[in-house]
């Protein structure tokens, strides 16, 4: 063990908070190293001029509350892409993305009690709040002014370690393939709000425009919760993956449903499909934005896209109650995920795919000690 390197910390089993998975004999590294291999958007800019730069960085030491994350899977989430390309503008330079992180706790800050060595942890968008404002004092903390996100403000999981506050990580199971965890952390997690928010009656009738890693588990859940789902998307490929998970229809982006929605939610982050969905809404009905980028959206007609009480939302972030409450349903009820696989050193080729809507579900990129031999 050389000076700089760190010994994985030990538990304490007394102390570790009984929300916790047990130990398990997950095969941590004896030492963890002075250095890891990492992506980096170097140069926001098109996908096609390489804004991600594989670099070599230091293994990040655990600060106060937080452990020390190897990874084992992240997920390619479109925000990644919106960060890349620059539509999202950098909140400090040389980011590492990633916010869809399965992996395993290596290490921890003195004081961090909540999970042991080898336990297996995710890492999702919402890394910090302030708990103290107004939202976050009335649960609505994904509203707090002063919260922080993986993969944006701090490192994420484009990389070998990263680190995260334990109270912002989830307890995941030990007997699910870490590449079918990964897109549940953000794509499952936000579908699963933008359902909640779009206020789809029970039985009732829900349009998804766009069906991507996030779409396809959140047309699942509303299915299994005895929603008439209907689809649209331009990728052939996705219409008839939406038809194999249960949707009652599934038609291009443009397309006019076969009857009035009860409700809707946007996936596709293309502003001209706001009219769309709202022209298909019943009365009452409300259209939820799930994207955190959205392109401009043309003029609307009152008459035709709001009157009769029909409700626009956006969806920001999610709630560690979100979280939770996702995690827990798909414990008991374990969706089907569609995932493309990546080797760690094929980054910029996810990107560029999810770019150019070359694979149906969610890419996800297979740590280094995962991938096969």
């Amino acid at each position: 063990m050389t000076m700089n390197e760190r010994p994985a910390t030990p538990a304490d089993p007394d102390a570790r908070d009984v929300r916790s998975p047990r130990p398990t004999p997950y095969p941590l590294r004896p030492t963890i190293p002075d250095e890891m291999d990492a992506w980096v958007v170097a140069r926001p800019g098109p996908i096609s001029s390489g804004p991600l730069e594989p670099v070599r960085l230091p293994v990040p030491a655990p600060g106060p509350g937080e452990v020390l994350v190897e990874v084992e899977a992240c997920g390619v989430c479109r925000t990644d892409l919106h960060l890349a390309e620059g539509d999202l503008p950098p909140r400090r330079p040389r980011t590492v993305p990633g916010h869809e992180v399965v992996g395993r706790m290596a290490a921890a800050a003195p004081g961090s009690v909540r999970f042991a060595p080898g336990n297996r942890v995710g890492v999702a968008w919402l890394r910090s709040t302030c708990g103290h404002c107004r939202y976050c004092r009335r649960g609505a903390e994904n509203l707090c002014p002063f919260s922080t996100y993986t993969g944006w403000d701090a490192d994420g999981g484009y990389a070998e370690y990263l680190v995260v506050p334990e109270e912002y990580a989830y307890p995941l199971p030990e007997e699910a393939p870490a590449e079918k965890l990964a897109p549940l952390l953000c794509a499952g997690i936000i579908g699963y709000r933008a359902l909640l928010r779009c206020d789809l009656p029970p039985g009732g009738r829900l349009g998804i425009y766009g069906f991507g890693g996030s779409a396809h588990l959140t047309a699942q859940v509303a299915i299994a919760q005895g929603a008439t789902v209907h689809v649209y998307t331009r990728s052939a490929g996705a219409r008839e993956l939406a038809r194999t998970l249960g949707a009652a229809s599934a038609g291009n982006d443009t397309d006019a449903p076969p009857g009035s929605l009860d409700a809707a939610i946007l996936f596709a982050p293309v502003g001209e499909l706001v009219p769309v969905a709202l022209a298909a809404l019943d009365r009452g009905g409300t259209l939820a934005i799930a994207g955190i980028h959205l392109s401009d959206v043309p003029p609307l007609n009152y008459q035709r896209h709001l009157f009769q009480e029909r409700t626009l939302r956006s969806v920001t972030a999610n709630t560690r109650a979100d979280g939770r409450a996702f995690l827990d349903l798909t414990s008991a009820h374990p969706p089907r995920v569609t995932t493309k696989p990546y080797p760690f050193a094929a980054a910029d080729q996810a990107l560029d795919d999810l770019a150019a809507g070359r694979f149906e579900g969610a890419a996800v990129l297979i740590g280094r000690r995962e991938a096969p031999a």
